[in-house]
């Protein structure tokens, strides 16, 4: 917490994960091949418009090591992790997260591999308070109808302090979502929703158009 880029892409030969107790977690503790001649010429690229930080060591935490355990279990792909600071403020304005995620997909088109993106974070969730596992089920629908249906001025319309009392410190990252929206630039597809109280978070799986 003593040193929190705003952005952050990964150009290392491995990460490891998960950074939690695997018992805890479920899933063991292994190691994920990376790409860094991939990783360097995708944060070259997004340089050209958007400053970003690099790493040469991960720790995966459960939101990179989750999504992966299931997309792929044999953790046979290489993978890019990219974070955007949601957890420690001055966090990066919305807008620039947009310009962040439209530098992400002018990376991704200027490389011949096929790449694809995965964003992780739940929102709403207060985290480590005495409300964690409360829920803002018409908070969390709302955000997400303005997501699928790539309303940018809707999207970037929160303020810090409204998200925070609305959504709680995990509705910062809303920040994920939408540089989504502005690197597939859309529509979304929600294929699943449920506020989940022993998971402290709302679950959503959904798809996002690339166009």
């Amino acid at each position: 917490m003593d040193n929190m880029p705003a952005y952050a892409i990964g150009m290392a030969e491995e990460y490891q994960g998960p950074i939690e107790d695997s018992r805890w977690l479920g899933i063991e503790k292994t190691r994920i091949p990376g790409n860094p001649d991939l990783g360097r010429r995708i944060v070259t690229e997004v340089m050209q418009t958007v400053d970003v930080a690099y790493a040469e060591e991960w720790k995966f935490d459960h939101g990179l090591i989750v999504p992966l355990h299931f997309l792929t279990p044999r953790y046979d792909l290489d993978v890019i992790p990219v974070n955007i600071n949601c957890q420690g403020p001055p966090l990066t304005p919305l807008h620039r997260a947009w310009a962040f995620g439209e530098a992400l997909r002018a990376a991704c088109d200027a490389v011949p591999e096929r790449v694809a993106l995965v964003s992780t974070g739940g929102i709403p969730h207060w985290p480590a308070t005495p409300d964690s596992g409360k829920s803002n089920e018409p908070w969390d629908r709302e955000f997400r109808d303005r997501w699928a249906r790539q309303d940018k001025a809707a999207m970037l319309s929160y303020s810090d302090e409204a998200t925070y009392r609305d959504a709680g410190q995990g509705g910062f990252e809303i920040r994920t979502f939408i540089a989504t929206a502005a690197a597939a630039r859309g529509p979304g597809e929600l294929r699943f929703y449920a506020p989940i109280p022993i998971f402290s978070v709302g679950c959503t799986v959904a798809l996002m158009a690339v166009e």
